[in-house]
């Protein structure tokens, strides 16, 4: 499985990537995550990320190809990734297909598989406003739907449980408005090569993750 996952932020392709991921035995790659980690760790990828992220404008393109191009060079990605946050633009997209396809030192000569999640924006926005993550281990609150059982502690390490810098109403408006301009053109260009499906992406966890199986069946 060589899969893509195209949504919104804030659409639960995190969380349903994670999960297929899993079920398929292949590494889950999250652009979003190995950016956080950078920054965490002050690299000098994520000093240059870190006031991009905030203000909820796109790294750029050029970084991110390298990123992956090196993610997707690994053992543990020969027969098999999904990746969730990338490619996020169409010069992305091409270029993610020559490494894919074995054209730019990629590891095989195989196709993409892609899937869109769709969720309305004005979901979007009170998903990620709510939105809460463990400032240690990374496990994810909803305030609404899934707070943790002590205020803004951790229920599995203890940690602060905290709202990521650009989960703010402003920044989130942003991220959408780069996703519609840039991003939903990438979901075009897969439709064109009949590899796209689309996911209601709305309901419970479970609900939507058996949307996804039925789709890529």
């Amino acid at each position: 499985m060589k899969l893509i996952f195209i949504g919104p932020p804030g659409s639960g392709k995190g969380t349903q990537a994670k999960r297929l991921a899993a079920q398929h035995g292949v590494p889950h790659i999250s652009t979003g995550d190995m950016l956080r980690e950078a920054i965490a760790d002050g690299t000098e990828l994520g000093q240059q990320a870190a006031p991009i992220m905030a203000s909820g404008a796109l790294v750029p393109d050029d970084l991110m190809i390298g990123i992956i191009r090196d993610r997707l060079a690994k053992s543990d990605a020969i027969q098999g990734f999904i990746l969730d946050g990338f490619p996020r633009t169409l010069v992305q997209a091409e270029k993610l297909d020559g490494i894919v396809e074995g054209k730019e030192g990629g590891n095989g000569g195989d196709k993409l598989r892609v899937l869109q999640l769709l969720v309305p924006d004005e979901a979007i926005v009170r998903r990620l406003a709510l939105r809460r993550s463990c400032s240690n281990c990374g496990s994810i609150y909803h305030l609404e739907n899934k707070p943790p059982a002590n205020d803004s502690i951790c229920d599995r390490c203890g940690a602060e449980v905290i709202a990521r810098p650009d989960d703010n109403e402003t920044a989130i408006r942003k991220r959408l408005e780069a996703f519609h301009k840039q991003t939903l053109p990438v979901a075009t260009y897969y439709k064109s090569k009949s590899a796209l499906r689309e996911v209601d992406g709305i309901g419970p966890i479970d609900e939507v993750f058996e949307r996804i199986e039925q789709s890529l069946s």
